[in-house]
């Protein structure tokens, strides 16, 4: 009894979940590409400053920028297997 009206309310909602979903993929690209945008930003600033520190500089930005996209794929895929499911 209770498991037939759980069911029914969850297939009436899944266009909703849907539509969140893909709201939520482009949420996930969007931080992605404003969290890599500061990296570059504090990156550039640092080697302004510091410019003899290129080398060290340039792979902290490029692992913490490895690190964001990672997390924004793994936004992304979670989307997607809510709305392909």
């Amino acid at each position: 009894m209770i498991i037939s009206v759980i069911l029914q309310a969850a297939t009436d909602l899944l266009p909703v979940a849907k539509m969140g979903a893909g709201i939520g993929a482009g949420l996930a690209a969007v931080g992605a590409g404003i969290g890599i945008g500061h990296i570059g930003q504090g990156a550039l600033e640092a080697i302004a400053r510091q410019p003899e520190a290129i080398g060290d500089i340039r792979s902290n930005m490029i692992l913490a920028a490895a690190l964001v996209e990672a997390v924004a794929f793994f936004a992304i895929v979670v989307c997607l297997l809510i709305l392909f499911t």
